[in-house]
C-alpha cells in the first residue's frame, strides 16, 4: 500500500461557506449603510482570522491526539508578554512611520514569541498531557491547573496590572475605501488568518506529514503498523499548536493594545466555541467558525448591544441544531 492511499480528501462541502457568505450578504440591508457595513465587515474579519490562527493548533490537537487542552490560553499569554519586552527596546523601529521598520519589529516579535511558546508547549506536553492521555477529567482538571499556574508566573515575571501593547506608528489609523474607514491593522490581520490558512492547508492536503495527520484522525493503529511513530507526530502538533498561540497572542494583544495575565482564560471561551462550531479537528471548519463567530460578534455588537454578551453561544446552539457535529465533522477513531 502507497502512501497516497493511507487516506482519501473528503470533496468539500461548500454548504458552511455559502453561510458565511449568506451571513455577510444578510447583514447588508440590516446595517443600512454601505460604509459601515465594509468597515465592520473587515473588523469582524480580523478579530476572526486572530481567533483562527489561536484555535487552529487546538483543534488538530484536539481531533489527532484527542486531548481536552484547557490550558492552550496560557500560550496566548505568554505570546503576548513576550511581544512586549521584545518590542520594549525597539521603540525606535516602532516608533518610526516607515512601514517596513514596524513590519520588522512585529516580526522580530512574533518569532521570539513562537519559539518561546514551542518551548514551553514541549514542557507542558511531556510534563502534564502526557501522563493523562485518554483520560478526559483528568486532562481538563491538570490542563486547567497548568493555565493558572502560568498565568501566575506572568504575574510574577511582568506583574499583575494591564500592560499597553501600543500599535507601531506607520499600522496606526485607517486606510479610506470611497467612505468606509478600516484600520491598517485590522487588513494585516486579515492578510496574516489567509497566510496561516493556506500553509495549513498545503501541508494537511499536499504534504506526506499531512497525510499521516489526516490518516492518523482515522485510524492511528494503522498508521504505527506501518512504521511511522505515531507519538512524535503528537508532539510535534503539540509543539506547533503552541506556537501558533503564541503568533495569535501576539496579534491578539496588539489588537486591543494591551495585554493582561487572564487574558488566555478570557481568549479560551472562544477557542473552544470555534473548534465545536468548526468540527473537532478540522483546519477549514475552523477556519470558517472563527469567520462566523468574528462576523456575528460585530454584526451584533453593531444592531443589538445588548445581544453581543452571549452572541457566540446563540450562533454555536444554532449550528448544532443543524449540525450536531459542527460544520466540517471529521472521523473519530
Amino acid at each position: 500500500m502507497t502512501d497516497e492511499h493511507l487516506i482519501r480528501a473528503p470533496r468539500l462541502d461548500l454548504i458552511p461557506l455559502a453561510l458565511l457568505a449568506g451571513l455577510m450578504l444578510l447583514a447588508l440591508p440590516l446595517v443600512g449603510s454601505l460604509p459601515t457595513w465594509i468597515t465592520l465587515t473587515v473588523a469582524g474579519l480580523a478579530m476572526g482570522m486572530i481567533i483562527f490562527v489561536i484555535a487552529s493548533g487546538l483543534t488538530l490537537v484536539f481531533g489527532l491526539m484527542d486531548i481536552l487542552n484547557f490550558g492552550h490560553g496560557v500560550f496566548i499569554a505568554y505570546g503576548a508578554f513576550v511581544a512586549v519586552a521584545v518590542l520594549a527596546p525597539l521603540s525606535a523601529m516602532t516608533q518610526s512611520t516607515d512601514l517596513l521598520s514596524n513590519l520588522g519589529a512585529i516580526g522580530l516579535a512574533v518569532l521570539v514569541a513562537m519559539a518561546v511558546c514551542a518551548v514551553l508547549g514541549y514542557v507542558f506536553e511531556r510534563v502534564l498531557v502526557r501522563p493523562v492521555y485518554g483520560q478526559h477529567l483528568k486532562q481538563i482538571l491538570i490542563t486547567m491547573g497548568g493555565m493558572i499556574i502560568g498565568e501566575e508566573l506572568i504575574k510574577v515575571i511582568w506583574g499583575p496590572e494591564q500592560v499597553p501593547l501600543p500599535l507601531p506608528e506607520a499600522i496606526r489609523g485607517s486606510v479610506m475605501f470611497g467612505d468606509a474607514a478600516v484600520e491598517k491593522y485590522r487588513i494585516i490581520c486579515v492578510v496574516t488568518g489567509l497566510a496561516v490558512l493556506a500553509a495549513l492547508l498545503w501541508v494537511l492536503n499536499r504534504t506526506k506529514l499531512g497525510l499521516l495527520i489526516r490518516a492518523g484522525v482515522q485510524d492511528t493503529e494503522m498508521v504505527e503498523s506501518l512504521g511511522y511513530r505515531i507519538r512524535r507526530l503528537f508532539i510535534g502538533l503539540f509543539v506547533a499548536g503552541s506556537a501558533l498561540a503564541g503568533l495569535g497572542g501576539v496579534m491578539w494583544g496588539l489588537y486591543q493594545q494591551n495585554v493582561v495575565p487572564q487574558m488566555g482564560g478570557q481568549v479560551n471561551i472562544l477557542l473552544f466555541i470555534v473548534i465545536i462550531i468548526g468540527g473537532l479537528g478540522s483546519t477549514l471548519g475552523c477556519f470558517v467558525g472563527a469567520m462566523l463567530v468574528g462576523l456575528f460578534a460585530n454584526y451584533t455588537g453593531f444592531l443589538a448591544p445588548k445581544m453581543a454578551l452571549f452572541s457566540n453561544i446563540l450562533l454555536m446552539v444554532a449550528i448544532l441544531m443543524w449540525r450536531p457535529q459542527g460544520l466540517y465533522p471529521v472521523a473519530k477513531r
